[in-house]
């Protein structure tokens, strides 16, 4: 064999012996601190993203409120009272005809009487009939009315995710359905969808 050769092969063993003593100090190295659950996690940290199983998914629901304003032209009736609520021309034109009814009715001392009389029932009867005949003024005017309404809707705002993983059931909350599994991360906490 050739010197060569010999050298190469010394090299080789002694660059295999190294790697074997680094690899037994690093396992030698290993914190005794961390206990068997940290050190499954960091395996499957280094192993490559974990998943967990999707127990159930709940919708979670709001009630949304949502305002606005409906308008329309309505006709509205509006009553005016008469322009002679008191029926003084009724009643002056009664009193009138009465007291000339009474006058010719009556004779000397009694003319006088009956003039007074026919003009009191003339008056109070004058007085009756145009109420009677009082008729209110009715105008109508379209008006636009307008009033708010709030329409009422059921929104999802998001999902509560129950899930195992490593034989322990937790729920978070997620703003979408994951479907059958979910990603977790260190802390056991789930970051995405994984259908």
């Amino acid at each position: 064999m050739s010197k060569f050769a010999i050298k190469t092969l010394c090299a080789a063993v002694a660059v295999a012996a190294v790697a074997g003593l680094t690899g037994c100090s690093h396992q030698a190295n290993a914190d005794p601190a961390l206990d068997a659950s940290q050190q499954q996690q960091q395996a499957a940290q280094a192993a490559g993203p974990q998943y967990a199983q999707v127990v159930s998914v709940t919708p979670v629901h709001q009630q949304v409120n949502t305002p606005h304003q409906v308008c329309q032209d309505v006709v509205v009736n509006h009553t005016e009272p008469p322009k002679d609520q008191h029926n003084i021309a009724g009643t002056a034109i009664g009193a009138v005809a009465g007291g000339l009814l009474g006058h010719m009715v009556g004779h000397g001392k009694g003319n006088t009487l009956a003039t007074v009389a026919g003009a009191a029932a003339g008056g109070y009867a004058g007085n009756r009939i145009e109420n009677a005949h009082h008729q209110s003024q009715v105008t109508s005017t379209t008006e636009h009315e307008c009033k708010t309404v709030a329409d009422s809707s059921d929104r999802v705002i998001g999902y509560d995710v129950q899930y195992v993983y490593n034989g322990v059931t937790r729920t978070t909350r997620m703003d979408h359905d994951p479907g059958n599994r979910v990603q977790v991360q260190e802390g056991v906490t789930s970051v995405s969808d994984a259908r």
